[in-house]
């Protein structure tokens, strides 16, 4: 499996994302695209940003390891893991993962594996900054972790 897993700061595009995935993907019938995008609020106070940390080197290596798990549940051909850090406003793309396979279950699967992860175990710390100047750290969440349950 081509893995291609970056923790950055920079926006990503998703065409050249997509292209690069398939350069090298053989025997590709399907590819599974999700791109997480901040939402503009979730209480009633509008998000002003969201401050995004984690540790390098540590972060990539615990990405790489699900993908690696991923691909062992189901066989792809090719996977793309990017995550975004630091300031990041209302609408700002935050994450993108790409998972290729020969047929579509495979793809739908892996990525779907890949953020329920992504969401409950990865290594990023996030706090949200809120309009009227109030901030605080986010707190996992009952319902992303019961969407992790169902891989164990």
């Amino acid at each position: 499996m081509k893995l291609t897993v970056r923790v950055q700061q920079e926006d990503f595009n998703l065409q050249n994302e997509y292209d690069a995935l398939l350069e090298e993907a053989e025997n590709t019938g399907a590819v599974a695209a999700f791109v997480g995008r901040v939402r503009d609020r979730d209480t009633d106070t509008p998000l002003s940003h969201l401050f995004l940390e984690h540790y390098p080197e540590v972060t990539e290596h615990e990405i790489k390891r699900i993908a690696h798990e991923a691909d062992t549940r189901w066989p792809l051909t090719a996977c793309t893991v990017i995550h975004r850090v630091g300031l990041l406003g209302a609408d700002d793309q935050i994450v993108l993962v790409l998972t290729a396979g020969e047929h579509r279950k495979a793809a739908f699967s892996a990525a779907e594996f890949l953020m329920d992860y992504l969401k409950t175990q990865a290594p990023f710390w996030k706090q949200e900054r809120f309009t009227d100047g109030r901030e605080h750290w986010v707190e996992a969440k009952q319902s992303d972790a019961e969407a992790a349950d169902k891989w164990r």
